[in-house]
């Protein structure tokens, strides 16, 4: 009889699992099943942790929000503009080091309310700037719900770094467009240089607070 030990089965390690299994099938690919294969176990013992695939993709997201923290340095004294930058530039950077990391995030539900403290420390930032709370939390979920959605459509593109999905050639889409010569033009900006349009855009999402609120 073996006298090895097994590490012992907890949420966190079978989010953690989940995640590493993640970049190799994506999401579509993640099943309980798979999941359950990979730490050798039966998949019935998930669910004693998890009562459906929801509810793991709930800690999945709570995980990665959790390292995406601990990784992202933020500067008490920042400017409202400064925090919303720092915070979706760490956002974007923690998405993209899964496969489908932000359809992940999206729609998910954090397991436990650490989350608080950065909220807390975020709208006192923009709040201290001359923003209502309303104001704060408009500026802040805009510039969230941009990353999220900007970075869906990247991963759709690239769904990891180094990778990129067939069909997405700017000189093969131009071809395919030749005879509307704007819209193939377009797929310059569409297509490429994804770190350069994401800072434009945000730069677009603060600006347009800026201008709503009428804050410096």
């Amino acid at each position: 009889m073996s006298t090895e030990r097994r590490t012992p089965l907890d949420r966190g390690r079978v989010a953690d699992t989940a995640l590493r299994l993640l970049n190799e099938v994506g999401l579509d690919g993640l099943t309980l099943r798979a999941i359950a294969r990979e730490l050798d176990v039966k998949a019935p013992a998930l669910y004693w942790h998890f009562k459906d695939k929801q509810a793991l993709l709930d800690e999945m997201a709570t995980l990665m929000y959790r390292r995406m923290v601990a990784g992202t340095a933020l500067d008490p004294a920042d400017t409202w503009e400064e925090r919303l930058l720092a915070v979706n530039r760490g956002l974007r950077a923690a998405l993209l080091g899964y496969r489908d990391g932000a359809r992940v995030f999206s729609g998910s539900r954090f397991t436990g309310t650490d989350h608080g403290r950065e909220m807390e420390a975020h709208l006192r930032v923009l709040t201290a700037a001359g923003l209502t709370l309303p104001q704060a939390v408009n500026a802040a979920r805009t510039a969230t719900l941009f990353t999220l959605g900007f970075v869906t459509e990247e991963q759709g593109v690239r769904p990891l770094p180094g990778e990129r999905r067939e069909g997405y050639g700017i000189e093969e889409r131009a071809r395919r467009l030749a005879e509307f010569p704007l819209a193939a033009e377009a797929g310059k900006v569409l297509f490429d240089d994804y770190d350069g349009q994401f800072e434009e855009g945000l730069a677009l999402v603060i600006a347009g607070v800026r201008a709503r609120y009428g804050i410096t």
